[in-house]
């Protein structure tokens, strides 16, 4: 049986976003194998999912951070015994350590397999700061060159992408995002003040709702500190997620006194059950490559309020689906709020527009193209050894999404 090693260097990344991606590995034949960090979650998952689902695992001591040398050396070491030991036809990287160690390894070590890389937001992209240009773009431009196919999931970086100097006959594709369920996300506007009595606000309240990992680029700070500046009392703020930033928004809700009208609402597998709650989303990242979160808001009905960054633009259209904050400051959101919460028939135009755009987002969608991409690749293999690759351009029309 054909091979497959998904590499990632968050841990829980496959079954939060890739498995449809599994599914039709396995369907075209591929054992599909996953390699990361176990020891570290991001995203929480059922235990038995890999073993259920047939995928056999690998753990590896991969950091997020490059500055983990240490760890991401032993990572690069246990790569070498798996490819060693393992023959893989095909190696899908994603993450930027994932890409760095997966490209490195298996072109030094599986020279027959086709590596592709998912870059699910590049950290150079326009007004970036300096620094990312600097480290990232240099690595990323010589890492091409190990690249058979380059997967991008917003215009920015596949335009960038394909002036990169991929492997002979490689080639960068765009797919819609990772994959929407519009199955599991959809609009209940009839459950909203019952959902928003069980996550503990008042059943009247205007929801205001966020969803994303805490730290500074999520910059949840921001609509904090918009809330301050409402007079409305009736507008409360809901945040999902974790991490390492959770202590200082703590802080900074009783700096403002809005301990009864923020809550921090943990990291939540049930966001389909979660949104209906809300009334509008608001999503203020600094930087995106797509954002699943605000993604599955709209296939859910909510109008949005967001940031104007690369990956949002994708699907945000000002006016339309909601309100862009240019300036992505917090005066910006408190007028956005008002603006929605005193328009409700706005409101509600701009939750529909959102529910039908979400379409082109869809599972079924990014799986057409996906099909595809691994199409190429099993043409690409037909020639191995790295040396004399075939074709694995396809279509550049189709490539785009």
């Amino acid at each position: 049986m054909k091979k497959a090693l998904i590499i990632t260097a968050v841990s829980g990344f496959v079954p939060q976003f890739e498995m449809n991606q599994v599914f039709l590995l396995q369907k075209l034949g591929y054992e599909v194998h996953y390699a990361t960090n176990f020891e570290h979650p991001v995203y929480d998952h059922e235990k038995d999912l890999f073993s259920k689902n047939g995928i056999v695992t690998h753990p590896l001591f991969i950091e997020k951070s490059p500055a983990r040398i240490r760890g991401n050396l032993k990572a690069f070491q246990q790569l070498k015994a798996l490819l060693k030991k393992e023959r893989f036809e095909l190696i899908h990287c994603h993450n930027p350590m994932g890409g760095v160690l997966g490209r490195l390894a298996g072109s030094l070590f599986s020279p027959g397999s086709v590596i592709l890389y998912t870059a699910h937001g590049f950290h150079f992209y326009r007004n970036a700061p300096w620094k990312n240009w600097l480290l990232y773009y240099p690595a990323e431009f010589v890492l091409a060159r190990l690249t058979d196919i380059l997967i991008t999931i917003n215009r920015e970086d596949y335009e960038r992408g394909k002036r990169f100097p991929l492997r002979p006959g490689g080639s960068v594709w765009k797919i819609p995002g990772t994959g929407l369920d519009m199955r599991r996300f959809v609009p209940k506007p009839e459950v909203r003040a019952g959902r928003k009595k069980e996550l503990g606000f008042p059943p009247d309240a205007f929801l205001l709702l966020s969803a994303g990992e805490l730290n500074r680029n999520k910059n949840h700070a921001a609509v904090i500190h918009a809330m301050s500046l409402l007079p409305e009392k009736n507008v409360y703020y809901g945040i999902c997620g974790r991490g390492e930033g959770r202590k200082k928004l703590e802080a900074l809700i009783r700096e403002k006194g809005l301990q009864e009208r923020v809550k921090l609402l943990g990291y939540r597998k049930n966001m389909e059950d979660v949104l209906p709650a809300a009334d509008c989303f608001l999503f203020p990242s600094r930087r995106e490559g797509f954002g699943m979160a605000a993604a599955e808001a709209m296939a859910s009905g909510l109008p949005l309020i967001t940031s104007d960054c690369r990956g949002i633009r994708e699907y945000m259209q000002d006016g339309i689906t909601g309100i862009v904050c240019g300036k992505n400051r917090a005066e910006e959101y408190e007028r956005a709020v008002r603006r929605l919460l005193y328009c409700p028939r706005e409101r509600e135009k701009m939750g529909q527009e959102s529910r039908e755009r979400s379409f082109r987002f869809s599972a079924e969608a990014t799986e057409r193209i996906m099909e595809q991409v691994y199409e190429a690749a099993s043409r690409g293999r037909e020639c191995a050894g790295g040396r004399k690759r075939a074709p694995l351009r396809g279509n550049w029309k189709n490539s785009r999404a």
